[in-house]
């Protein structure tokens, strides 16, 4: 029997963040809300390079709580526990007194890309692939390194490296851990010998005192302390019981918890997401594996990640810089796409203008426009061509992970981001030739159900999920599935041409 109460769940995103407040005894939400309206400014001071300040997430995070209990008119006495999810790969670096000594470098960095493709030659593929799953690319243990050799003040003022969840964790609590799987994603992680990487911290002369305490994403990671609670609105004590990354913490927020479904993300980045409970990687770490959420050394679970750096971001570029029409809206657009004919008429995007691209070996093309007839084309062709090029750049990503036996047959997706587009929905099913589940769900509506599961508010995760609502399913057809296919092909023959 669930306890009556709410559970309150925070989404760290590039762009915002976003808290939702859920019922404890019908897993039902009661009300969201996102600070700030705008997006947050990524600092990108050199080329390859995006920053943000962890104080800002601080500040929204603590007006996103207010306005979410002003919005709900709940009781902050009756909020049983806090869920955190953040996005991926971030470093973040705080001196003894817990202050930041620097902007954390952020996901979509391509600094340490170098620094990653060092290691995995002088290490050995081998090594890398059987120990960590992945090659050490652009990932927070790479992005530390580079602040070693690039910033040694810095690097010898550091008391703890944290992703960007254990910071917000640290400023609620005053207490500095990480998880499992939040350390699987930096390339932390040893999965041959179930611990620490030592090796690459060696290899890259990094003190492992640096490192935090390491706690399973469903624990106690701390209680709000009285001023934290102060400036989130809530009451002091209120324990923080679950952390993951935000690819694992959608999926979870999916019930994807085992192989049979995969997760699908398009916001900033596109994401798919599949469970295995085998390790598996792929030789050329175009698509990465680590710990998911429900992972535990009896039943151990594993996801593996295919990231687009590149997709909704071009859908905004292409609105704020080529349309700049603030009559034309989202749904607009995707209305003026969907009066134009499969494959675009020609017109071919390649979405890869935000860093380098793990699908790609590392590499940074940027974004390509080809086939534009300025007798033919109109605004459509152009916005249906950006779709479809988001789409088939996560096909060629989901055939690598079928390479290595990552095949689910349905993928869910919250119906939000370029899954609210009518277009995309149908190009995705058809492209992929997989079931579309969309669900009424978000990443901080996931952070509640996992805080519950956590503070043992649930009694297991069948009951953590009641009340998730799926609202539609797209099936692939056909006759669609061909044409996409051709189109896709014309894409790819597109592709190669910029990579081989």
């Amino acid at each position: 029997m669930r306890n009556s109460g709410y559970l309150l769940g925070f989404d760290l995103g590039s762009s915002s963040i976003k808290a939702t407040l859920l019922d404890a005894e019908t897993g039902k939400t009661v009300a969201s809300a996102l600070s700030p309206e705008e997006e947050m400014r990524i600092i990108s001071k050199k080329r390859e390079w995006a920053e943000q300040d962890p104080e800002t997430w601080w500040a929204h995070l603590c007006k996103a709580s207010k306005k979410v209990l002003r919005k709900s008119g709940v009781n902050p006495e009756a909020v049983q526990a806090i869920g955190i999810s953040y996005q991926m790969h971030g470093l973040v670096l705080v001196d003894e007194n817990q202050k930041v000594l620097r902007p954390s470098i952020i996901w979509c960095d391509s600094r340490a890309t170098e620094i990653g493709k060092r290691a995995f030659d002088e290490l050995g593929e081998q090594v890398c692939l059987e120990r960590f799953l992945n090659s050490p690319g652009n990932f927070t243990a790479s992005k530390l390194k580079w602040v070693k050799e690039n910033e040694p003040e810095i690097y010898n003022s550091i008391h703890k490296m944290m992703m960007p969840g254990d910071y917000v964790s640290m400023k609620m609590s005053g207490e500095i851990s990480t998880t499992h799987t939040g350390l699987s994603e930096g390339i932390l992680w040893d999965y041959k010998e179930n611990q620490l990487a030592r090796t690459l911290l060696d290899f890259y002369e990094i003190d492992e005192r640096l490192i935090p305490d390491v706690h399973p994403s469903f624990a106690e990671h701390g209680k709000l302390t009285a001023e934290a609670a102060d400036e989130l609105g809530l009451k002091r004590g209120v324990p923080i019981t679950y952390k993951a990354g935000d690819q694992p913490n959608n999926a979870f927020s999916l019930n994807v918890l085992t192989s049979d479904a995969g997760a699908a993300t398009a916001g900033t980045s596109g994401v798919i997401y599949g469970v295995s409970e085998k390790p598996v990687f792929d030789e050329k770490s175009r698509v990465n594996s680590f710990i998911h959420v429900n992972h535990t050394d009896e039943n151990p679970s594993y996801g593996v990640l295919l990231c687009i750096n590149g997709t909704g971001i071009l859908y905004r570029w292409i609105k704020q810089n080529l349309i700049r029409d603030e009559t034309i809206n989202y749904d607009k657009m995707n209305n003026l796409a969907l009066n134009t004919p499969i494959g675009a008429d020609g017109i071919i995007i390649l979405p890869f203008g935000n860093g380098s691209e793990r699908i790609l070996e590392d590499k940074n093309p940027g974004a390509r426009f080809i086939g534009l007839n300025f007798n033919r084309h109109e605004t459509g062709h152009l916005l249906r061509a950006a779709l479809e090029g988001i789409v088939f750049s996560m096909k060629y990503g989901f055939s690598i992970m079928k390479g290595i036996s990552i095949s689910p047959k349905t993928i869910r997706a919250g119906r939000a981001n370029l899954f609210l587009s009518p277009l995309f929905r149908e190009a995705f099913a058809n492209s992929t030739e997989s079931v579309l589940e969309l669900y009424d769900t978000d990443g901080s509506e996931g952070a509640a159900r996992g805080a519950g599961l956590g503070a043992g508010i649930f009694s297991d995760e069948k009951e953590a999920f009641t009340g998730l609502n799926k609202i539609e399913t797209i099936e692939p057809e056909l006759q669609k599935t061909e044409i996409y296919a051709t189109a896709y092909q014309n894409w790819l023959e597109e592709l190669n041409k910029i990579t081989d």
